[in-house]
């Protein structure tokens, strides 16, 4: 076992859960973004290293979106062992999200409820912190982008647009995410027709790119088994490079707390 992951275990997660969840949430981000100098990258395993989209992954275990919502700390995730990391959820404007509070600990299940609602700084700031991690960067390290839609929008076809035409050109690879408890009407985006034009536009739009980053959705556990067959159905049908399983749930089931 690492100094660095003794560290992690006998000090700052002991320390982190004395703090409001949320407030532990932004000082670790906080000190991913600040103090990433400090942290040495962990010894890579070449037998854990795969090809995928003509780009190595060094392994398998990576960050989901939801962690740096913003793109504030690749630089400090990048050194901790992951094989990639995605970030976001990110919408072209910037918004608060859902009321505090909205994060909460289930102790008894070692678990949280999640109802952030896309909290994002929006397109622009994301794609600066983006631009500043490329160009000071000398490795390879792979970063996904998660897209969402704002609250207010109601074409939701142009806020992911947007957002493949502003961040693709930084992404290796772009998550439409449609599933999302925490924001209205979004998971209503699943349903196969609504689905499909959504795609195809941001197909269309990921097609203009000069780099082409593969397109991927991410989708609820809470889905119907048609809504399972329809994506599947949808996703042989049109250029999807892959499937995110899975968002929050809001499934209450066997807990606990």
């Amino acid at each position: 076992v690492s100094t660095q992951s003794t560290g992690y275990n006998r000090v700052l997660t002991p320390l982190l859960l004395t703090l409001d969840p949320e407030q532990s949430h932004a000082l670790a981000l906080k000190g991913f973004s600040t103090f990433y100098f400090l942290l040495r990258k962990p010894e890579e395993y070449p037998e854990l290293s795969s090809r995928l989209w003509s780009k190595t992954f060094p392994n398998p275990l990576g960050l989901a979106a939801g962690f740096d919502k913003k793109g504030e700390a690749i630089k400090g995730l990048s050194r901790v062992g992951f094989g990639f990391v995605e970030i976001g959820s990110i919408c072209p404007r910037p918004q608060p999200g859902n009321p505090k509070p909205r994060v909460f600990r289930l102790k008894e299940d070692f678990a949280v409820i999640n109802r952030y609602g896309f909290n994002t700084d929006g397109l622009e700031a994301a794609k600066n912190r983006l631009i500043g991690y490329r160009d000071g960067s000398r490795d390879s390290f792979i970063v996904g982008v998660n897209l969402g839609k704002n609250k207010i929008t109601q074409d939701a076809k142009e806020d992911y647009v947007v957002g493949v035409r502003d961040l693709g050109f930084y992404a290796d690879f772009l998550v439409v995410n449609v599933s999302s408890p925490n924001t209205p009407g979004l998971r209503a985006l699943q349903e196969s027709e609504q689905l499909r034009e959504l795609i195809l536009h941001v197909l269309n739009a990921r097609d203009l790119l000069e780099n082409k980053p593969p397109v991927l959705v991410k989708i609820s556990p809470d889905i119907t088994p048609q809504q399972k067959l329809d994506l599947a159905k949808l996703c042989l049908e049109l250029p999807i490079n892959g499937i995110v399983i899975s968002n929050t749930t809001t499934e209450r089931r066997n807990l606990g707390t």
